[in-house]
């Protein structure tokens, strides 16, 4: 509780009381701030922590929910689509949380110096909430303490982000991050699977192609591909197709129709009506709505530097891509 505490303080000192997302001088963690509960926004997940130090959130992947607050994090494992919501922010208690992208090069790294004996021995999901122990989130807490020192963040952080990586391999979830890197098992081979369907998203989807990039045969992908990310590979591909879409039209100012065909689809119809399905307007109406919340500075993309002052607001800057993240 005091480390959580502790924790709220620090982000409340570089967020200034200001409610936004702020990138920061350490590669990777962008802390957040909220005052109100936002609407709930489908999010492309990448390999990350998150913790809250004050409030609650609700993500749910494939109808299955994950909460979590200030005891607890969200550790998520590989490229995942998800819904996010947090829950009871007040202009008296506002949400304070940060997420910390996962470098899977230093896991590895980490892995290999390790016991062997502890490799995974199965396909686990994804996502995943933990408790969070004394010793996790202390590391945490001197990550964000750095952030007041340029030189400090730039020397130390990559120390302290390899640190929290082990704490979180050592930990009940370490699994999760351990099977992406074991070369010989499934979920390696489901990350490939995934790094191909992200550079290849665009194209008609052959499952028994995919498959063959996995190593594995197409009913095995089907069946380990769901299990680790809770979408079929056509689902998995959908949700890339929409993400990047809707980046377009933000950061790119592209129309519906154009946005549709860069991404793949064939039917400017079929594109509004699946746009609508997951991020609950059509198209048009959910840029305009993102552009107004930018403009009253409620959700803010990320481009702030963490070296401005921590009361300025953060710039509006060209990426509105994250604008509903949070």
């Amino acid at each position: 509780m005091e480390a959580s505490l502790n924790l709220a303080q620090l982000i409340e000192r570089q967020t200034g009381g200001v409610d936004g997302n702020y990138p920061t001088a350490v590669d990777g963690l962008t802390l957040y701030r909220r005052s109100a509960d936002p609407a709930p926004a489908a999010i492309l997940y990448e390999p990350a922590l998150c913790v809250i130090a004050q409030g609650s959130k609700r993500v749910t992947l494939a109808g299955r929910e994950f909460r979590y607050d200030a005891t607890k994090y969200l550790l998520i494992a590989a490229d995942v689509p998800a819904m996010a919501q947090i829950v009871g922010a007040t202009a008296r208690m506002p949400y304070l949380g940060l997420k910390l992208l996962l470098d899977l090069g230093d896991v590895s790294d980490l892995v290999a110096q390790m016991d062997t004996a502890r490799q995974p021995v199965a396909t686990a999901r994804a996502l995943a909430v933990g408790t969070l122990d004394a010793a996790l989130i202390q590391s945490v807490c001197r990550l964000v303490d750095i952030l007041d020192s340029p030189q400090d963040a730039v020397v130390l952080s990559p120390l302290l982000r390899r640190e929290i990586t082990y704490r979180l391999l050592i930990g009940p979830d370490g699994q999760r991050l351990r099977q992406v890197v074991a070369r010989a098992g499934q979920a390696h081979r489901l990350t490939r699977a995934l790094s191909w369907l992200k550079g290849h998203y665009t194209e008609p989807l052959r499952v028994e192609a995919l498959a063959k990039q996995a190593g594995m045969s197409a009913s095995a992908l089907h069946h380990q591909f769901k299990a680790f990310t809770a979408l079929s590979p056509l689902q998995y591909q959908k949700h890339l197709r929409l993400h990047e879409a809707r980046r377009l039209m933000l950061a790119e100012a592209l129309d519906a129709a154009e946005a549709s065909f860069q991404v793949g689809y064939e039917s400017p119809s079929q594109f509004s009506r699946e746009y609508r399905r997951l991020f609950g307007e059509p198209p048009r109406r959910d840029i305009e709505l993102l552009r107004g919340r930018a403009k009253a500075g409620t959700h803010l993309p990320a481009g702030v530097s963490a070296r401005k002052s921590p009361t300025r607001r953060p710039d509006l800057g060209l990426h509105l891509g994250a604008l509903a993240e949070y």
